[in-house]
């Protein structure tokens, strides 16, 4: 790769690393819902003059339904559930959980028998090492997870996996930044009523800059990076970065948030990045990008890559 791209290619392994740790410090002060509704709409406005120059949303909105659902089922209530669960889990847990989702692509994939189905012997001893991994992590980590958080962090990971077959399927051929701007700006005009009643009396320094970085930089800025890397050096490749993101994500906490790097994230971490990994190998990168997560809708804007060949502006 050219020097330009392993710099796309970095910046990509850090900024959806980060949101976690954003996450983490903005719910101190903000409601789950109040951060969704300030994020989205950050990154959505940010976004707004990207997708007005590549074709504007006549095109979008008159599949209101398929986008719609995407929307509530990528963004809508996976961001709701992740801020959630992460005012009780570390930055650090909640970004290994969210590095198991294409474990469960694999399954959707099945269930919904798309091309991505299937791959062998070595993606289902994947598909199965990973899930021993999600055992580990959680069993020697126990004391720090709650059931009303790991079913939240469930939901989270089903729906990043379910998305990205809508996008495919309904939503593919449609210019990328349009259609995530206007999920973007569709879920903050949902959310828009409880913010404005739920806002903060007072909001400190760090919470405050941690809202704004999620908007600009590990929503907006992250989409403009990513697909300048998809020009560069095609679709599957540039997804192999999602593999580095939970790193980062345990980095950051151990290092900025004193989180404990525990036994089960030594341990547990390795096996589903492995498992993950294989899982993913025969699959179509839409599935394995959505290690991705929460970041950023990023798996969702692999699969519009992947089918539509170029996903580049323009």
């Amino acid at each position: 790769m050219k020097r330009r791209s392993w710099a796309l290619f970095a910046g990509m392994c850090i900024i959806w690393g980060v949101p976690y740790l954003l996450i983490r410090v903005a719910v101190r002060e903000f409601s789950p819902a109040a951060l969704v509704f300030a994020r989205t709409a950050v990154g959505g406005l940010v976004l707004l003059p990207f997708a007005l120059a590549n074709g504007g949303f006549g095109p979008v909105l008159r599949r209101w339904r398929p986008l719609l659902t995407f929307t509530v089922i990528e963004i809508g209530v996976p961001w709701l559930l992740l801020s959630d669960a992460e005012r009780t889990l570390s930055s650090s847990l909640s970004g290994l959980l969210v590095a198991a989702v294409p474990l469960v692509g694999v399954a959707v994939a099945f269930v919904a028998r798309s091309d991505d189905a299937g791959g062998g012997v070595l993606r289902y001893a994947g598909l199965l090492l990973g899930l021993v991994g999600v055992i580990v992590l959680l069993g020697l980590d126990f004391e720090h997870v709650t059931a009303r958080a790991l079913i939240e962090m469930l939901l989270v990971a089903i729906g990043y996996a379910v998305a990205p077959v809508i996008m495919t399927r309904r939503l593919a051929d449609l210019p990328s930044y349009p259609v995530i701007a206007a999920s973007l700006l569709i879920t903050a005009i949902a959310y828009l009523p409880y913010a404005a009643l739920h806002w903060p009396a007072h909001i400190t320094a760090k919470p405050a800059w941690s809202v704004i970085g999620l908007g600009v930089v590990c929503t907006a800025l992250a989409f403009v990076v990513f697909f300048a890397l998809i020009a560069d050096i095609g679709p599957s490749r540039a997804t192999v970065f999602t593999y580095v993101n939970p790193a980062v994500a345990v980095l950051l906490g151990v290092l900025l948030l004193d989180e404990p790097f525990t036994a089960g994230i030594a341990v547990g971490f390795p096996l589903i990045l492995v498992g993950s990994v294989l899982a993913a190998r025969h699959g179509q990168p839409a599935t394995a990008d959505a290690a991705v997560g929460e970041a950023v809708v990023g798996e969702a804007v692999v699969g519009d890559a992947v089918a539509c060949g170029d996903p580049t502006p323009g």
